[in-house]
């Protein structure tokens, strides 16, 4: 019982965290690729909006950065869908230093996030 009583001390003794603070950007630069021709696009978009990426459509819903560096680390809510399909094939975060770390799984096309535009 004590032992247990010691470990919970421990835990909220712990140091919490701190998060990063961010700023919220305009839109975002995003880039497509389709994995069968090999083309890269670039798409350029405002927060809120959606656009056309060959049989995607692309939902930005909010793009942000490191507080003072709009150049640095940018995060982006997407929401992707193909064409004729309600489902999307991706919703979350993706994040631009890691892709892979929540990426989007399609058999043909791939989309990431480049940085945050902030006009």
């Amino acid at each position: 019982m004590i032992r247990k009583l010691c470990l919970g001390l421990a835990l909220l003794a712990a140091p919490v965290q701190a998060q990063e603070a961010t700023n919220t950007g305009t839109g975002a630069v995003l880039r497509g690729l389709d994995k069968l021709t090999g083309r890269a696009y670039d798409i350029e978009m405002r927060a809120g909006d959606t656009a056309q990426f060959a049989r995607t459509e692309i939902s930005l819903q909010e793009c942000r950065y490191p507080e003072g560096d709009p150049a640095g680390d940018a995060f982006a809510f997407l929401t992707v869908r193909e064409a004729g399909n309600s489902e999307p094939v991706f919703r979350g975060w993706m994040i631009a230093s890691s892709p892979a770390l929540n990426a989007m799984d399609h058999q043909r096309y791939d989309v990431w996030v480049l940085r945050c535009t902030t006009s």
